[in-house]
């Protein structure tokens, strides 16, 4: 017997069910025969509604706490909270509250509460939308917004909470000329090259995505192989390489690449990605701290808590807990260290994390200057505001830059020499 599909609301909330019950991330949970009986715009929609409520969850829980008198079982709340996310951003009161009331009847455990949501959701209904513009902009768990707070000030964190909460575009590395592909999908090209589209949809209906004519990567992301310059002819090692926006890059500016990840099945995604955009690279399964050889230059993107994707990944701080944090600044150092060995003399290697916390980031790049044998290049790419720079000569950015057109992600990098 077939599994009939869920309805994008169904599996939003199973979505939400497993990133707050189980703390597992989004990535991990589309799988699946529910998941495989749905259109691709349905499994995107579904996506896009668990994020739409991890963002505004603080908000959601506001509003609906005046109608409750104690917390209802998880599921039935996940339900409640989806429902009020939607009705206040103007959705339309009869499908959404009558969604809501079938999903709780459809559950053996949930079936006798669909009075209660349907009550709650009606007072909702009266006055969520009024109370939802009146409350503060969500915040980030404790955890990370005290040592951002510490690292970065105050009203710096709360922008990039301002940023975070609006979520994030759609950002585009084109193969060719970005200024055509922009017309083309009707987008933006930002300062360092990027393609910029708000309100995208479906990715794979959008035009040249079938031809490889570009990929998606936030604009952040795509800034450390743009920082290696010419690449054209060079020997160039990507480690941590999937899902693999940077081997693209790397591939499409003419280095000979070898792209090594530890995860088989995340490899297998950037051979799909190799295989869609036309583009060749030498693909390596297992631990960057065992690889050996030498390379015209390394890219360097190393494990780390991604405190700086939340924008657009705002499952990490309710799957996450920060626990695991010491243990990757321990191995990010490991590594770099690794790397430098493998790279020949006068090389050059980008480390880089897509983390907002300096130790995994500036610390990292003043301990191998510390060590000795390399040397900070000066950055030298085009819409790099002077203040992005950091102390030791290294790029800091952050969600809340560009915040009028959808911010970046939070990413740190340098670009290191070796020396002799």
């Amino acid at each position: 017997m077939s599994t009939p599909p869920l309805s994008a609301r169904h599996a939003a909330v199973d979505l939400l069910d497993q990133i707050l019950g189980q703390e597992r991330l989004m990535s991990e949970l589309m799988g699946g025969n529910a998941w495989a009986a749905m259109t691709p715009a349905e499994r995107a929609a579904a996506q896009r509604l668990a994020a739409d409520v991890l963002r505004g969850m603080e908000r959601a829980d506001r509003v609906l706490k005046p109608f409750l008198k104690k917390a209802p079982p998880l599921r039935v709340l996940n339900v409640l909270r989806l429902a009020t996310v939607e009705l206040c951003a103007g959705g339309a009161a009869h499908g959404v509250v009558n969604e809501a009331v079938n999903i709780v009847a459809r559950g053996r455990r949930t079936a006798g509460m669909k009075g209660l949501v349907n009550a709650v959701l009606r007072k909702v209904v009266a006055h969520g939308p009024t109370e939802w513009d009146k409350l503060r902009v969500p915040r980030m768990p404790g955890w990370l917004r005290d040592p951002l707070v510490e690292a970065w000030g105050r009203e710096a964190v709360m922008a990039i909470e301002a940023v975070q909460f609006a979520g994030a575009p759609l950002d585009l590395t084109p193969r060719g000329d970005a200024a055509v592909l922009a017309a083309k999908v009707g987008g933006l090209v930002l300062p360092t090259g990027s393609v910029r589209v708000t309100g995208a949809g479906q990715v794979s209906a959008m035009p040249g995505y079938d031809a490889g004519e570009w990929w998606v990567q936030d604009a952040a992301a795509a800034m450390p192989v743009r920082l290696l310059g010419d690449v054209t002819g060079l020997s160039v090692l990507d480690m941590c390489a999937a899902p693999g926006g940077k081997t693209l890059q790397l591939a499409a500016g003419g280095a000979r690449v070898t792209a090594l990840d530890l995860s088989e099945p995340r490899m297998a995604r950037v051979a799909e990605n190799l295989a869609r955009t036309g583009l060749s690279a030498d693909l390596l399964v297992g631990d960057g701290l065992e690889i050996d050889g030498q390379y015209d230059a390394i890219v360097l993107d190393a494990p780390c808590s991604a405190t700086g994707t939340i924008r657009r990944h705002p499952d990490l701080p309710h799957a996450k807990s920060g626990d695991g944090i010491d243990g990757l600044i321990a191995l990010q150092g490991q590594m770099l260290e690794h790397a430098l060995t493998l790279l020949k003399p006068g090389g050059r290697l980008v480390y880089c994390t897509c983390s907002l916390i300096p130790d995994e980031g500036e610390c990292q790049v003043e301990a191998a200057l510390e060590r000795g044998g390399v040397e900070v290049l000066p950055v030298d790419l085009p819409g790099i505001e002077p203040m992005w720079i950091s102390p030791e000569g290294g790029l800091r950015l952050r969600p809340d830059y560009w915040a009028e057109t959808g911010g970046m992600d939070g990413f740190y990098m340098a670009v290191l020499r070796k020396v002799g």
